[in-house]
């Protein structure tokens, strides 16, 4: 137990780890060589209430803390950190969608994510970059009550699986930076659109890929905030979306311990358990110390948003830490497996999962940057 893990989290959580190991863990090795994301699991996970707890009930959701997302989040992430994209993304999008979205076009949208009826990506990045995300050249025009949308977004996870998206545009010039980019909620089959996927490293099942626009007509409608002010008003929502990142990798990374500490304690080298060795057993715990202390700033952070507190930097101090962390544990564990771990296998497929991570949805360089910025001010750390 925590100060932020109540009694009741700690039940929802152990009711979504039995979930996991019945329904996620099975597939896990199977997903990611046939690169398929099973609806039928997401189905499921909307009908347990595991999708976007957070959200309002009168649009489907619970009305539950940012933490007991986090909670959920984390116990699917065990299992199979493909699978739990379907709660980062639905999380991600349905507060853009709740916060932002006119309620007679976002809720029907809303009330699907939260069944498991549909999957959500969110298009930012371009072929031009990723970090630099005001710099997008995707245009956006306005045609009366249309949006017409010509570019490219490229490497968007679950980009040729997404039911719609979160699409950001350039409205303004390109001299307005950040302040001429307008947010839309596109239906991913609307014509014009096509999509095509990447044979990425990791995270085969959720995947990556490109969704390319022409001459594409949105209703004006479904614009998410105001025009040219949709970079600035969505992105805070992006703090959230970082420390649920953090939470998921760490729970991958403390899996990989759990089952490391178990072989170490059963291995033995020279007529002694491999635990027994410092060399082993030091670095174990070095790891240990850090997920645990990783986690709670991921649970601090929720909290933080759930008070309606700032916890931008805390956010970042997730997003860069945690990747990094996780990969690190889980290469370690790796190593102590020997042979068997470096085969295909559930540690192996681990650690290429979490290596995705510490390059989307925000470098490490870009965390420290913002968490430079909260500190002394966007002045003295301009880039």
């Amino acid at each position: 137990m925590n100060p932020y893990i109540t009694e009741e989290l700690q039940a929802l959580a152990e009711q979504a780890r039995r979930f996991a190991q019945d329904r996620v863990a099975p597939g896990f090795q199977e997903r990611d060589q046939t690169r398929v994301l099973d609806r039928a699991i997401m189905r499921e996970m909307g009908e347990m209430g595991f999708i976007a707890p957070e959200l309002p009930e009168e649009y489907g959701g619970l009305g539950m803390s940012r933490i007991a997302a986090g909670v959920i989040h984390e116990e699917i992430a065990r299992a199979d950190l493909s699978i739990s994209y379907i709660n980062l993304l639905a999380s991600l999008n349905g507060q853009i969608l709740a916060e932002h979205g006119e309620p007679e076009i976002v809720g029907p949208w809303l009330r699907k994510l939260v069944a498991g009826e549909a999957l959500f990506a969110i298009a930012l990045t371009e072929p031009r970059g990723g970090s630099d995300a005001a710099n997008l050249r995707l245009r956006v025009e306005r045609d009366g009550d249309f949006y017409v949308l010509n570019g490219e977004k490229t490497s968007i996870s679950a980009a040729d699986q997404a039911d719609a998206a979160v699409v950001f545009g350039r409205t303004g010039t390109v001299e307005s930076g950040a302040h001429g980019v307008t947010a839309l909620l596109v239906p991913m089959d609307l014509p014009g659109i096509t999509r095509n996927r990447f044979d990425c490293h990791g995270q085969r099942a959720i995947g990556r890929g490109s969704i390319f626009f022409e001459n594409v007509r949105v209703p004006v409608n479904h614009r998410l905030g105001s025009e040219n002010k949709g970079f600035v008003q969505v992105m805070q929502g992006f703090d959230f979306s970082r420390a649920l990142i953090g939470l998921q990798v760490l729970a991958v990374a403390r899996v990989a311990l759990e089952e490391t500490w178990e072989y170490v304690a059963q291995r033995e080298a020279f007529g002694k358990p491999l635990v027994s060795f410092q060399g082993v057993s030091h670095t174990l715990a070095d790891f240990d110390t850090q997920v645990e202390a990783a986690r709670l700033l991921c649970l601090q952070t929720l909290w933080l948003k759930d008070s309606h507190l700032p916890h931008t930097a805390e956010a970042a101090m997730c997003k860069w830490w945690g990747p990094k962390l996780a990969y690190d544990v889980i290469h370690q564990c790796l190593l102590c497996f020997g042979h068997g771990g470096y085969d295909r296998g559930l540690m192996e497929q681990r650690l290429r999962d979490v290596l995705g991570f510490q390059i989307g949805d925000g470098t490490a360089q870009i965390m420290k940057t913002i968490i430079a910025r909260t500190r002394v001010g966007r002045q003295a750390v301009p880039a």
